[in-house]
């Protein structure tokens, strides 16, 4: 499914009537794609098809706190607890993606098939990847929703790709992604791979989330103003 046409979780009523029906995000943080890495590089971890939101942070580990900075640990620690072991960490399977006792994963870039994210509409999901440390998801295809809210929220860049890269893919492997290039090198295997461009998203995520980029686009008042 292509989200590059219509990215925004909004549309103006009218021109000069301002923003229009923009949702904002339920769960924010400072720290968000503001400063948003060029070259994206790190371990991969490999997941299946459809993978779904309570896969991603299962229902009873959504009694958190996420302004509480000890509390918000905690969605890290639980962070794809609900992944099958033998699917967790393709190909072989039971690989950990949070070692035990900790909070943060070693892995930076989840490699993931069709339909990433589907499921509820729950916000901590792409949340608690950004709070283990996923700086990007590459996936088939996405849950529409989670797919927004990933943007939207400023947690993570999530990319297409055209290839089945969860089938060339070890967890593991060393990958490489030059975000304004649109491309990904596996340095463990040698082979490169074309990304599905961002679109208008490209926008959304070097602002930082939707509200800072509707600020900056003029959509909504500054904050100092």
């Amino acid at each position: 499914m292509s989200h590059r046409l219509h990215p925004l979780p909004w549309r103006p009523v009218r021109p000069g009537t301002g923003i229009g029906q923009l949702r904002k995000p339920n769960i924010t943080f400072t720290d968000t794609l503001k400063n948003m890495k060029q070259i994206i590089e790190g371990k991969a971890y490999v997941l299946g098809n459809d993978i779904d939101t309570d896969q991603i942070i299962p229902a009873e580990h959504l009694v958190y706190s996420l302004s509480d900075p000890e509390e918000k640990k905690n969605y890290g620690k639980f962070a794809l607890s609900g992944v099958p072991a033998d699917g967790a960490g393709l190909p072989d399977g039971n690989n950990a993606f949070i070692n035990e006792g900790s909070f943060d994963s070693e892995f930076t870039i989840i490699v993931g098939g069709k339909n990433f994210g589907c499921g509820s509409s729950r916000e901590h999901a792409p949340a608690c990847l950004k709070i283990a440390g996923i700086q990007a998801v590459v996936a088939e295809s996405y849950a529409r929703i989670f797919y927004r809210n990933s943007v939207d929220g400023g947690f993570f860049i999530p990319f297409e790709t055209p290839d089945k890269l969860g089938e060339e893919t070890r967890t593991g492997d060393k990958l490489i992604i030059d975000v304004e290039k649109e491309n990904l090198i596996n340095e463990t295997t040698g082979k490169s791979y074309s990304l599905s461009s961002l679109g208008e998203v490209i926008e959304i995520i070097r602002a930082g989330n939707i509200f800072e980029y509707a600020r900056q686009s003029g959509l909504i008042p500054s904050s100092e103003a």
